[in-house]
């Protein structure tokens, strides 16, 4: 491409002589592929069917934390359009983009990027946050309320109600309760009264039965009670807190501390792409011992979150905490990983 572009501009030479300055325009080197409406129609038509989720936290839209301004994407790896059609569920890691100028999530790439893929491809987006009484938060009509003020029940309304405007308002399908309580007030039956208040609008018992009322969590798992008013039960199954491997055993363990409140159906397993994204993961042992994928190879975590069930039956999902650092595969592939292991975990039919 460069020699044929060294000699289209020594062929201008002579025209650029005479009339002057040219203007530079960028080139697009990295053009996406492109579809027609049956196709978009049967990846809609695919996620509504009963599958093996994909979910993943996403960061790469946004700068890094603590930057201003929004991102110009550099790569398609900093796209919401460049992420794997057959995503079903994306948890916008840095805030739901805005296409309002004075606002401070305000993301004109990515917010147009979230409108198309969410309408043409069926992916789905959740809100995440780490729910704590422990910090202010801004309310509609731009007043400033400190949660840390308001440990009671009207406080967890208003709180509640915050998380459901927040995805009313900004276009998307729900939310990602980050159940990681430490010592916060916000634990247990106080939980689960948020939970309770979200279910209202959003879940199988909401309003809006469509909205995503998701919750996720590490060591402590969620009250029993919350189980009813939950789509989906997320497990951090990161490996940093199994030194490094991960097997089939953990997963069973980790399924089995809440069964009692989350039926196999609403069970998501994810990795930590943070930490282990390029192998997929961390090595990867399955209940019969075996330690290799379909090609004889070392199998690692993500796949073999993949392709595990607990025993009590057919889990819901799998997925990755920042697996955008997939699209820098080292095979040269984007998104190797993720896409396999969606292949893996949802054959094809011929």
């Amino acid at each position: 491409m460069r020699i044929k572009l060294i000699i289209y501009l020594i062929l201008l030479a002579p025209f650029v002589f005479i009339t002057g300055c040219v203007k530079e325009e960028n080139l697009e080197i990295q053009k996406p592929f492109t579809y027609d409406e049956q196709y978009y129609e049967n990846l809609r038509a695919y996620k509504r069917t009963q599958h093996t989720i994909a979910f993943g936290w996403y960061a790469a839209y946004a700068p890094i934390a603590g930057a201003s301004g929004y991102k110009d994407p550099a790569s398609w790896g900093e796209r919401i359009m460049g992420l794997p059609d057959s995503l079903d569920i994306v948890s916008l890691w840095m805030g739901i983009p805005s296409n309002d100028t004075s606002s401070t999530s305000y993301a004109p790439v990515a917010y147009q990027d979230l409108k198309f893929v969410r309408e043409k491809k069926g992916t789905r987006f959740v809100a995440p946050t780490i729910t704590r009484m422990n910090h202010v938060i801004k309310l509609k009509d731009g007043t400033d309320y400190d949660l840390s003020q308001h440990k009671n029940d009207t406080g967890i309304a208003v709180y509640a109600q915050h998380l459901v405007d927040q995805v009313l308002d900004g276009g998307i399908d729900g939310v990602d309760l980050d159940y990681e309580p430490a010592g916060d007030w916000l634990q247990g039956d106080n939980f689960t009264k948020l939970v309770q208040y979200i279910g209202q609008y959003f879940g199988p018992k909401g309003m809006y039965p469509e909205k995503l009322l998701i919750i996720d969590f590490y060591s402590q798992a969620p009250p029993t009670a919350t189980g009813e008013y939950a789509n989906y039960f997320i497990r951090q199954a990161y490996s940093q807190g199994t030194g490094g491997v991960q097997n089939a055993t953990n997963l069973q363990n980790y399924y089995n501390a809440v069964q009692l409140a989350v039926p196999p159906g609403k069970f998501i397993v994810t990795e930590n792409f943070g930490d282990f994204s390029e192998n997929g993961g961390t090595p990867f042992t399955e209940a019969n011992g075996n330690t290799l994928t379909t090609d004889g190879s070392r199998m690692y975590s993500l796949e073999g979150m993949a392709r595990w069930n607990p025993t009590q039956g057919k889990k819901a999902g799998f997925g990755a905490f920042y697996f955008d650092r997939d699209y820098y595969s080292k095979t040269g592939i984007p998104y190797y990983n993720v896409r396999r292991c969606i292949q893996i975990a949802n054959p094809a039919v011929h």
